[in-house]
């Protein structure tokens, strides 16, 4: 009899163990339990922890709260200035309701991704290549107001989306990277067109006051000079203009004076009277060379 009770005793724990060990359940951190009994679902949902279910009648599912990344494969598509992109992304969502998650979706992770990539090809065709390349964060809001709408139904919230690239043909490539070249080069002449102005200016104050000061014009010879000579050349070749000594002759006082009084008391003879003064010097020099003629006398021819 006694055995009897202690072989009941020992199935009874023996079935308890194996109901506990059935029923048992373990739900990590980042996770929560959703029970369906017969099928159907229950209110509860079970928080992290160790957990209790009935064997064979609940079913318990555990579904991840944590965020999920997700890469947007590559979409290819027309931007509305008809170019040709392909476009990559990558949403970051996660699971506030465990139970719509389950029960309003089959699978909550391929209808993200496949909601992502009909929002991207559309977000291509309403948006120009300009704010594809410089405005991704209007972009990114836009992607992520249109994925979050029907995301809350499922009990998934969105929690970014961000274009990770946008890939262009070469051609374009190659286009925009010579509107740029062209376009930095008409900074740069703009900016050396505004040089040369403010050059300009300047200079022409400068001649103005070595105008007034005609010495202050040699001292910048001479500055030019030292300039020059400071460098380590072994030959200084220094144009001086013509025009530039008969400036400082010029301007030096008394020296045009002198020049006019020159110019005025050199007188050249007319051409005929030029012209008789040189033959008769020509005529003096031709009877110096012949000599005085002389007659022969009647004694000195024998007569």
């Amino acid at each position: 009899m006694i055995e009897d009770l202690l072989m009941a005793a020992a199935g009874a724990a023996a079935a308890a163990a194996v109901y506990a060990a059935a029923a048992a359940r373990v739900v990590k951190q980042y996770e929560r339990g959703v029970v369906f009994r017969f099928g159907r679902l229950r209110d509860d949902i079970r928080s992290p922890g160790f957990t209790l279910i009935v064997p064979i009648v609940d079913r318990l599912h555990k579904v991840n709260m944590q965020i999920v990344t997700m890469p947007v494969p590559a979409q290819e598509g027309i931007t509305r200035d008809n170019v040709t992109v392909r476009v990559d992304a990558v949403v970051y969502f996660k699971v506030v309701d465990a139970a719509d998650a389950l029960v309003r979706v089959e699978d909550y992770k391929f209808a993200v991704s496949q909601m992502a990539q009909t929002s991207l090809r559309s977000i291509i065709g309403k948006s120009d290549l300009d704010d594809l390349l410089s405005n991704r964060e209007k972009l990114n809001q836009g992607l992520e107001l249109m994925l979050d709408s029907p995301a809350m139904g499922w009990g998934v919230a969105i929690d970014r989306v961000e274009i990770k690239d946008v890939s262009l043909p070469e051609t374009m490539k190659r286009s925009m990277a010579r509107q740029a070249e062209a376009d930095r080069e008409r900074r740069a002449r703009v900016i050396n067109a505004d040089a040369e102005l403010q050059a300009s200016k300047k200079l022409a104050e400068a001649a103005s006051v070595m105008s007034a000061e005609p010495a202050a014009l040699q001292l910048r010879l001479l500055q030019t000079v030292m300039a020059v000579s400071a460098e380590k050349n072994s030959t200084l070749v220094l144009p001086i203009p013509v025009e530039l000594l008969r400036f400082l002759e010029r301007a030096t006082p008394g020296g045009g004076r002198a020049e006019v009084e020159q110019s005025s008391a050199t007188t050249v003879p007319p051409l005929s009277e030029a012209y008789l003064m040189g033959r008769a010097a020509a005529e003096e020099s031709i009877e110096d060379l012949t000599g005085p003629s002389v007659e022969p006398t009647p004694h000195e021819n024998g007569t």
